[in-house]
């Protein structure tokens, strides 16, 4: 144990560099030299209790990881790096990470999406009867159908727009997309919902052409784009937490008289 490390101290260092990502073994040994110079790898092991047939893979992934470092002098050294470098710049490369492998995932997961979907219309064997409508209660799920069409929009899109949020409109930048490419954006908002930072936020779509107005309260939430597709977000009146169903629509007429529905409050 540490020369300067209580026990309790160390018991709790240890579970929590754990939390952080090392593993029981490196969390012991980063301690024992964090409290030190330099030791010798099997010096090492014997005071952090690490199995002398460990202590060099245990030693490898501690420098791997930047919370160790060499010294070589006559024999092979180790010391501990500063934590305050240490710890910070492994948890950047963990994040990095992590992002890149969520990115890997996202592309890949798209691309599966795109090839099964023409498995899974086949498999459907045509189109049913109430196609062009499609209840969706998971956020996740309503997210990507708003998104998906948010990036087809061509021509006009409007909102009614009330927490809480499968995307919130105000942190959505397919909205700024759309403006920029001469889509007609408006939007209704609750002023209720408004912090600081979405008053903010009006201001930067205002500039790039998003219309926004607010009123006291919305009746649902609601998306059209082109006067053709959209949702419906109902609130749940059973339940006692705030949960939305969507209803998904791919209907002209439907579509036509929500926007006149969205066009009347907006008057």
């Amino acid at each position: 144990m540490p020369n300067d490390l209580a026990e309790v101290d160390y018991e709790r260092y240890w579970r929590r560099l754990q939390q952080v990502g090392l593993n029981a073994y490196e969390a012991r040994s980063y301690l024992v030299l964090v409290g030190h110079p330099r030791f010798k790898a099997l010096e090492l092991a014997a005071r952090a209790r690490v199995p002398r047939q460990k202590i060099y893979e245990v030693l490898d992934s501690l420098v791997e990881r930047g919370f160790a470092q060499v010294v070589q002098e006559k024999t092979k050294l180790f010391s501990a790096v500063e934590p305050g470098l240490a710890i910070p710049a492994y948890l950047e490369r963990q994040k990095e990470m992590m992002e890149q492998q969520l990115n890997d995932q996202r592309r890949h997961g798209t691309s599966l999406a795109q090839e099964l979907r023409a498995a899974y219309a086949e498999g459907q064997g045509g189109r049913g009867t109430l196609d062009y409508l499609r209840i969706v209660n998971d956020p996740s799920q309503i997210a990507v159908h708003y998104r998906s069409m948010l990036t087809a929009v061509e021509h006009e899109y409007v909102e009614f727009s009330r927490p809480p949020y499968a995307v919130d409109p105000l942190d959505e930048q397919l909205v700024k997309q759309a403006a920029l490419r001469g889509v007609r954006c408006r939007i209704l908002l609750e002023s209720g919902a408004l912090d600081d930072v979405h008053r903010e936020r009006l201001e930067d779509y205002k500039a790039v052409g998003i219309e926004t107005r607010l009123v006291d309260s919305l009746p649902m939430k609601l998306a059209v784009f082109d006067n053709s597709q959209g949702l419906v977000a109902l609130l749940d009146p059973v339940i006692t937490r705030p949960a939305w169903t969507a209803v998904v629509f791919d209907h002209h007429g439907f579509a036509e008289g929500m926007a006149g529905l969205f066009d009347q409050r907006w008057r």
